[in-house]
Formats: structure tokens, sequence, C-alpha cells
């Protein structure tokens, strides 16, 4: 009984708290939008963002693109669940797996999401790191879809950081968030190791890494 009041709790009350929280350090921040401009707007990206920074990006990308669609990479465990729930009120939607549970389902939905023009964001290095790291998949995705990855990054003015292995930033209220969309990476042509280091120096331009 406890046990199923907690995971009631854990997969329906927090993530509906939580996500009122992300909204509330939304909307009492300062925002500043550095956006490339260099994007197609009716062609599908890969959205790609550190672990430690994804709590702001759903609403980073719905700056950007209002009327995108748009499905997150989640990780198949009750904490996925939790942050499935929180970004489906953010509207994202979600793709069950990651590079350590269900990845093969996980690459499958990414890339017929992406050829029915729906965007797919991915943490490369999630949901255990290690932090900055580049997992295979988000190449494979993108080369075989034909898909361009783009960085999202945020970068608040104040903030609290985790002792997490990734340093989740949590930023503060009555701040300014400088809000980062970076140019398109084409990764076509390109081998595994070189695509991946592209993809980390490109995320790294435009990143709190304190």
């Amino acid at each position: 009984m406890k046990k199923n009041i907690k995971r009631y709790i854990q997969t329906n009350i927090l993530p509906y708290i939580l996500q009122l929280f992300v909204r509330l350090i939304y909307f009492t921040n300062r925002k500043k939008f550095h956006y490339t401009t260099n994007i197609q707007n009716d062609k599908p990206i890969i959205v790609a963002m550190w672990h430690g920074d994804l709590l702001m990006q759903p609403l980073n990308y719905r700056a950007f693109r209002p009327n995108g669609d748009v499905k997150v990479i989640v990780s198949e465990h009750r904490d996925g669940e939790t942050i499935r729930k929180i970004v489906e009120y953010l509207g994202v939607g979600a793709l069950s797996g990651s590079s350590t549970r269900g990845g093969a389902k996980a690459m499958i939905g990414a890339i017929k999401a992406l050829k029915n023009s729906t965007d797919v964001a991915i943490t490369p290095d999630g949901p255990k790191g290690p932090i900055y790291s580049i997992a295979d998949g988000i190449v494979v995705i993108s080369q075989k879809t034909n898909t361009p990855v783009v960085p999202f990054s945020s970068i608040p003015s104040s903030y609290w950081q985790f002792r997490s292995w990734d340093k989740f930033i949590v930023p503060k209220p009555f701040g300014t968030i400088d809000f980062y969309v970076g140019e398109p990476i084409c990764l076509q042509n390109l081998d595994m190791e070189d695509a991946k280091q592209i993809i980390k120096t490109k995320m790294m331009e435009n990143q709190l890494t304190k």
C-alpha cells in the first residue's frame, strides 16, 4: 500500500508540482534569446542538450519553435516516468529508451519520428554520464535520417547546482537567463569519433561548466 502511494506521488503529483516550478523560474527571469536563423522551420532537427542543463530546455524549444512537435528520449525506469510526465506538461512528447536501457527501441522510435517531421531531443551524456560525453546514438540517428544536430543550452545569472554526476543546474528566480540555439551540425560522411568530437565542441560553446 505504502509503495503504491509513493509511486502515485512520484509519477502523478510530483511532476505537476515540478513543472509549475519550472514555469515559475522561466516567467520570473529576464530572458535573452540567442537563436540561429540558419534552420529551416519545415525540416526536423535533433535537439542536443547536456543532461545537467535540461531543466529549461522544453521552454527554450517552445520559444524557438512555438508550433513545433518534439519528442525527447527518456530512460525506461521510474525516474524516467517522472521526467516524461514533467516534459509532457511543458508541451514535449517522449520516446522510451536510453543508452543504458531500451536503446534499440529509442533509436528506432527517434528515426521514425524524424522521418515523420517530428523533432527529437537527446541528452548525449545521459542518463548516467560521464558528463559532457557523446554517446554513439545521436550520431547514428543523425546520419541515418540526414538530420542536423542543433545544440540547445541556457546560462542563468544565478543558480543552484547539484552535487550529481551531471552538475545539474536549477536557475534561481528573478535573475536573467540567456537561451541559446546554435548552428545546425551536419554529420554526413563523418566517421563516428570525428562526428562525436564536433558535436561536443559545438555544444560546449555556450555552456555553463562550473
